[in-house]
């Protein structure tokens, strides 16, 4: 029997009671299919680590992750903390340390949630948003000087490499080919960024040719986000920026019902390092320790993980268990309109899968 090890990061807020629910779906699935089990690591990283040791996570935090078949993570970010230092000092340490340069961002509307967007179908908002995961806006490049001066100056640099822009679009390209329409909508800001954005628009031209079966376009940022709401059939694969996708997955999170629901997954197509799996939400403070947080988004994040992981049969069933159970508005949370529980939500899906 092929046994997972499971690095589990709760982090902040309601990620520490989602990556507990998510680990008891992920246990429940692996006895229900008797050929694999799960061998789960919990790291107590985050703000309270902060708080004790000063940092989010151990200088050498990495090499304790290393050798872990996958990573499922919560959430970073304490109101008590400043973001950048939960951010950088913890996921993205993890993301960029690990080089899992392809951020997978997954929506669509699931049975039985009212979606904002009342002239779309379900069929109409299927879509799959490729972030570059390991430079660009979040490269961590500037610095500030003459602080609390009148001539105070603060830079941050957008750094994109050519090797950088060329492996996300072809792994882009990659994925569209790979879904019924093959298509892929490049999201681009050339027009005012005209030297790294210039470089990202003539790396697509020059990487779709390595795909000709991809029918492809290009669309203003801007433009995208209004294309999302007026024209969401039109869309199925998108690639962006690192903050460009970042800001296009939430809206697309929220026009398919709720941030609750989103997943994501982190992946380092290579294989070298262990991919991460999260769901997009915060760490959501004010509902932390209610027992209110909507669960669906590290459930589908599990699916990620498990379809990684080459659990594809596995990864089906616990789908179909999502599906059932937002189907159902009595098993709603809060996010989504209703008042069940994050442990109701749990239970149901561990039942379908038991079932």
């Amino acid at each position: 029997m092929k046994t997972y090890r499971i690095a589990c990061i709760p982090g902040d807020g309601i990620g520490k009671e989602v990556v507990p629910a998510g680990r008891e779906v992920l246990d429940v699935i692996a006895k229900a299919s008797r050929s694999f089990a799960f061998d789960f690591t919990s790291f107590g990283w985050g703000g309270d680590w902060y708080r004790e040791h000063g940092e989010m996570m151990p200088a050498d935090g990495l090499n304790a992750l290393r050798d872990m078949d996958a990573i499922l993570f919560g959430s970073a970010g304490d109101p008590h903390i400043p973001d950048h230092i939960t951010l950088w000092g913890l996921r993205l340490k993890i993301c960029q340390g690990f080089d899992q340069y392809a951020n997978v961002r997954p929506t669509r509307i699931l049975p039985g949630i009212d979606a904002p967007l009342k002239r779309c179908t379900p069929a109409d908002l299927d879509w799959v948003i490729v972030r570059e995961n390991s430079e660009g806006e979040y490269s961590g490049i500037g610095g500030r000087a003459h602080a609390g001066h009148p001539i105070e100056v603060a830079t941050d640099v957008s750094m994109m490499t050519r090797a950088g822009v060329e492996r996300i679009m072809r792994f882009a390209f990659r994925l569209a080919q790979s879904r019924p329409r093959k298509l892929l909508t490049v999201v681009t800001k050339s027009n005012a960024q005209r030297h790294a954005m210039v470089m990202w628009d003539e790396t697509a031209v020059r990487i779709a040719q390595e795909f000709p079966d991809v029918k492809w376009d290009k669309e203003l940022v801007d433009a995208c986000t209004a294309r999302m709401v007026n024209r969401p059939a039109s869309l199925d694969t998108l690639v962006a920026t690192n903050l460009h996708a970042d800001i296009l997955s939430d809206l697309a999170a929220a026009l398919a019902g709720s941030l609750g629901i989103a997943p994501t997954g982190n992946i380092d197509p290579e294989r070298r390092y262990p991919s991460m799996f999260e769901p997009i939400h915060g760490s959501a403070f004010d509902i932390m320790g209610k027992g209110l947080a909507n669960p669906i988004g590290t459930f589908w994040s599990c699916v990620m993980m498990l379809e990684h992981l080459g659990e594809s049969e596995a990864a089906r069933k616990l789908m179909a268990a999502i599906e059932a159970v937002t189907a159902d508005a009595q098993l709603h949370t809060r996010d989504l309109g209703g008042t069940a529980r994050t442990t109701d939500v749990t239970q149901a899906v561990c039942a379908r899968l038991a079932g």
